[in-house]
């Protein structure tokens, strides 16, 4: 089965941030070698199909259709505390192999992983 594993946490203090001052940069080196190190171990094992860390929310558009007309507006769609930060597509035996796995995410030990499975939609009409 497939699981989308997005990564959460505040912008501001978490060593991903550049431009973070409650960490110094071999932190966010560190940091950043450990996820890449991780991402490693799990293409070798198999679990890895893709993963990716997001541009700051400050960079997000949101899009919106109402009654036909398009409403674009700068930043993400709510006003929260955390922000998805990226995301790991994953291959997983079971929901417990993929919480197993995204309990390792490095960037959990500063924000939260939200782990959910990939809805298969049926095809519809000509393939």
């Amino acid at each position: 089965m497939r699981y989308l594993c997005l990564v959460y946490g505040t912008e501001d203090g978490l060593p991903v941030m550049q431009n973070s001052k409650a960490v110094s940069r071999a932190e966010v080196n560190a940091l950043t070698q450990d996820s890449l190190t991780y991402n490693d171990v799990l293409r070798t094992s198999g679990h890895l199909i893709v993963a990716h860390a997001l541009q700051s929310a400050r960079t997000a558009t949101t899009v919106r259709v109402r009654s036909g007309r398009v409403l674009v507006t700068d930043g993400p769609f709510a006003e929260t505390k955390e922000q998805l930060l990226g995301f790991l597509l994953i291959e997983a035996k079971d929901h417990d192999d993929a919480v197993e796995v995204a309990s390792r995410i490095p960037l959990a030990r500063f924000g939260s992983i939200e782990v959910r499975s990939i809805m298969d939609l049926p095809r519809i009409g000509p393939s």
